[in-house]
């Protein structure tokens, strides 16, 4: 019998109504609203949120294709004044749409800014004039491959940090890029010599240049992905710096202070440009933001986005599990207020890194479609005339398999393929790939914590996430209701629910 999933508004009591899409919207005097900026990989946007309802009410997005480079083979980068520029133009553009809807709307309308952003990507600026000494080093750059093995050699092995910081050593992680800047990037490095430097993440970047460099800081969910914090305490851990060498950031004063996700006072005001004066109330890493922004803040509720790859974490509430299966064990988010050890609620999260884009593959490589949602109407015709699959098995490893099976030598394959087979069948498969990946990554959680946290429901975002037929397959193999809010959009929810509770709206 198939589980079913369902769409759903997660009502909140507490934050009183359900979101509505911008294109149903009713425009209406608020008394105050929240803004959320949600800087991501390929585009920067900015959403303002009716504080009393959590409804959207404007919006603007910048697309960043042109402000993306790979210059060499595993680089990816982003050049960090476009970046800047987008997410100003946003903040403009999302103010101007709704003053044009809902007279009287000024700045001081705005009880609070939150960011979610990218995380584990890095840069290096100039703290006397603001100007960037190196690109955006984005998460996904693999440039740091040599960095990664002469560090697991050197240090014994590829968990040597990971008592630590609850990471394995690898090219994901800011520490490890830094090192590489520091190696290979003799400008960052005399300014970084000098004293005249700071590091930091999409959102350390954000904030000191929208507070006019009055406030350098990092919320604990971005740092926790640095390689560089001790994921118990919320600090930053000299072990595991001068086991990456990098003290010398720290000795001069080139790191962030770490600061709780949402506060009234820690991230400072926007000191110029649109929304002068509002300050910044909240900090989230993207992935966080989206658990926040699915009300996921019971032990054991987990989210899955499905975009590009597929992330998903559960809540493990105060307890920093250490992952049996190699998963990442990392901060979820912090109660409103100054930092404190025992205010950090924890997650443990794992990655299937082909989800998107193993359908762009079906489209792109195999011309099967001719948009990515027929794979959906595929899979559909498949499931109704034949059944199913009919013993037809795709493992999506176009780059390898992530957790729980860390096998970077494995690509994707088909598996059962006969002469009774179409079309159909494959993008059924394709489908019931990544819903069996995502399944083992989940197992591996309800392990890790040793049966005291057990999967009740799964919650469901990411474009990826409107195929009917992988929901169904996901619900029905894990045995439990999969539940998809009727907006997907829910990183910049989060984002704005802990801006709420820097500002104190809740």
């Amino acid at each position: 019998m198939s589980i079913p999933f369902r769409c759903s508004s997660h009502l909140m009591s507490s934050m009183a109504a359900k979101s509505r899409s911008l294109s149903r919207l009713a425009f209406r005097q608020s008394s105050t609203y929240i803004a959320a900026i949600d800087q991501g990989t390929s585009s920067s946007r900015v959403i303002l949120y009716d504080s009393e309802t959590l409804t959207p009410v404007a919006s603007h997005q910048e697309t960043l294709a042109s402000a993306t480079s790979a210059p060499h083979p595993g680089w990816s980068q982003m050049n960090p004044t476009l970046l800047l520029k987008s997410v100003e133009t946003c903040k403009e553009m999302a103010l101007s749409q709704l003053q044009l809807h809902v007279s009287g709307v000024t700045s001081s309308s705005i009880s609070g800014i939150g960011i979610t952003n990218q995380r584990e990507s890095v840069v290096v600026w100039d703290k006397h004039t603001g100007e960037a000494l190196t690109d955006v080093i984005l998460w996904h750059d693999t440039r740091t491959r040599e960095t990664v093995h002469n560090l697991t050699e050197s240090l014994g092995g590829p968990d040597a940090l990971r008592s630590i910081t609850g990471l394995p050593l690898s090219t994901y992680f800011s520490g490890v890029k830094l090192r590489w800047v520091m190696d290979n990037v003799p400008p960052a490095r005399k300014a970084i010599e000098e004293g005249r430097a700071l590091v930091g993440t999409v959102d350390s970047f954000l904030t000191w240049h929208l507070t006019g460099g009055e406030r350098h800081v990092i919320d604990v969910t971005n740092a926790s992905r640095t390689l560089m914090m001790d994921i118990h305490k919320g600090s930053w851990s000299d072990d595991a710096i001068n086991a990456l060498d990098l003290d010398m950031l720290r000795d001069n004063g080139c790191l962030p202070e770490i600061v709780s996700c949402a506060s009234s006072d820690g991230f400072g005001v926007v000191k110029s440009g649109a929304m002068e004066g509002v300050r910044i109330t909240g900090v989230i890493g993207d992935q966080q933001s989206a658990m926040v922004g699915q009300r996921c803040f019971e032990p054991g509720m987990a989210k899955t986005t499905y975009g590009t790859g597929a992330f998903a974490l559960m809540n493990t509430e105060k307890v920093a599990f250490p992952s049996k299966a190699k998963l990442l064990t990392t901060a979820l988010y912090s109660e409103p207020g100054p930092l404190k050890e025992h205010h950090i609620t924890y997650a443990l999260e794992g990655a299937v890194g082909s989800c998107a884009n193993g359908i762009n593959w079906f489209r792109d490589n195999l011309g099967m479609i001719d948009s990515p949602a027929e794979i959906s109407e595929l899979a559909h015709i498949a499931d109704e005339k034949h059944g199913g699959t009919e013993g037809l098995y795709f493992v999506s490893a176009f780059g390898g398999l992530l957790a729980p099976y860390w096998r970077d030598d494995a690509r994707g394959t088909l598996v059962g393929l006969t002469l009774a087979h179409d079309k159909s069948h494959i993008a059924l498969a394709v489908l019931e790939g990544v819903a069996f990946q995502v399944r083992a990554v989940l197992d591996s959680m309800v392990a890790d914590t040793d049966g005291a946290h057990s999967l009740a429901q799964m919650r469901v975002d990411g474009g990826v996430s409107m195929s009917r037929p992988l929901l169904q397959a996901q619900a029905d193999l894990l045995g439990v209701t999969v539940a998809r809010p009727k907006n997907v959009e829910t990183t910049a929810l989060g984002a704005a629910i802990v801006a709420g509770g820097g500002s104190g709206i809740w």
